[in-house]
């Protein structure tokens, strides 16, 4: 079981350092619907990779083994597929990102977020979740890892709530610290706020850039 987090580790920090979806909970907390937007948002979040990664290890966990090492080639062109999937949107957020000191640009939809409600916080945070291509392929990556493994039902649920505790971590600190001390953490999260929509671009192209190459070596070395 430890080998499996050690495997899947990565990929929850690659889904957890992903700035978007922490801009737009810090944008909710900043907004005046802060309590119920953040609190549904981060319900959709935690929801959205529960299900992307336990329909996976479902998926995954029908591929024939009659041995211990007869599922490992499927394991390993899926995790191929998924490694050059990272390398690409790599290179495409590489390109995106602003040059020569230009203001970076925010999805359109983020223009929305202080009138949104609680029910379109959650479903804005499911969908990021479990929709968005980044975390998607992080999630099918973690899926096919667990599932594939060969681990008893307790261990599988084990490592599953890890996954998903360290995938949710970022997005859930800014919400618990700000419905803790709400008059505090308007200046951190605003600060914070900034350099995110600013290096967005530049932080996930290095972090599918890794995730990428790592996880074409799992694939590697699973034939």
């Amino acid at each position: 079981m430890g080998s499996v987090i050690g495997d899947v580790l990565p990929l929850a920090l690659g889904i957890a350092i992903s700035p978007i979806p922490i801009i737009a909970a810090i944008l909710m907390l900043l907004s005046p619907k802060a309590k119920g937007t953040s609190i549904g948002f981060l319900l959709g979040w935690v929801l959205g990779i529960v299900v992307a990664v336990v329909l996976f290890e479902l998926l995954s966990s029908v591929i024939p083994a009659s041995d211990p090492d007869a599922a490992k080639p499927v394991a390993g062109v899926i995790k191929l597929l998924l490694g050059l999937g990272l390398l690409f949107l790599a290179w495409r957020q590489w390109r995106s990102r602003p040059r020569g000191g230009a203001e970076a640009a925010l999805p359109k939809w983020m223009a929305a977020i202080d009138t949104m409600t609680t029910t379109r916080g959650f479903i804005l945070g499911f969908v990021l979740a479990a929709v968005n291509p980044k975390n998607l392929l992080m999630a099918v990556g973690a899926g096919v890892t667990i599932g594939t493994a060969g681990l008893e039902i307790g261990e599988i649920v084990v490592v599953t709530l890890i996954f998903v505790v360290i995938a949710a971590i970022t997005v859930a600190l800014p919400v618990i610290a700000y419905l803790a001390a709400s008059s505090k953490m308007a200046a951190p999260l605003e600060a914070l706020r900034a350099w995110l929509v600013q290096n967005n671009a530049t932080v996930m192209a290095v972090l599918l850039l890794v995730i990428g190459v790592v996880m074409i070596g799992k694939g590697i070395g699973s034939f």
